[in-house]
């Protein structure tokens, strides 16, 4: 009598089954996880902006001095009120350097005008936001958006007195404008 000696493995076929079921899953789990890079990165440059914002806030309360924001076509730089010269000068810090938005992100700013600049009208570096010594900030609303998509807006904003916020999809403020 012959013995029959069985072999115990994996055949071809449900090794492949696995591993297109894992390839799956891993899919799933980047989009999921992920989202678009181009939200991440834009969720990211507004989180930058906002940070620097609220320290320039602070730095404004605790130096006695006023910072500027100012908005250009190509990103956005912070000024620093001297009080000898009487004008908007360029901080040493780094922190507050020029920096860009990606070209795919739109900014839109709301800024209210009758408030006070401290600076002329041919001043080339006047702040389009000051945050001020006392506390204070201009009144103001940016809304940021992936090119002309508004269902992903994000939104920071105050009324001058009180903290800033930052409103993202999904927050309840931004789901009622």
């Amino acid at each position: 009598m012959q013995t029959r000696v069985r072999h115990s493995g994996f055949t071809l076929i449900e090794i492949l089954v696995v591993l297109v079921v894992v390839g799956l899953l891993a899919a799933l789990a980047v989009t999921t996880m992920g989202g678009s890079s181009r939200g991440r990165e834009m969720e990211n440059e507004i989180r930058e902006l906002y940070l620097l914002m609220q320290t320039a806030s602070e730095q404004a309360v605790l130096n006695n001095t006023e910072l500027g924001l100012i908005l250009e076509d190509e990103g956005y730089r912070f000024v620093a009120w001297e009080d000898r010269s009487g004008e908007w000068k360029i901080p040493a810090e780094p922190m507050f350097r020029l920096r860009g938005f990606p070209e795919w992100i739109t900014v839109t700013d709301y800024i209210e005008n009758d408030t006070p600049r401290l600076a002329s009208d041919e001043d080339r570096l006047r702040p389009d936001v000051v945050f001020f010594s006392s506390g204070e900030t201009t009144p103001f609303e940016l809304e940021f958006t992936l090119g002309r998509d508004d269902s992903r807006m994000h939104t920071i904003a105050s009324d001058g007195f009180s903290p800033m916020e930052w409103r993202y999809p999904g927050s309840a403020e931004n789901n009622e404008a």
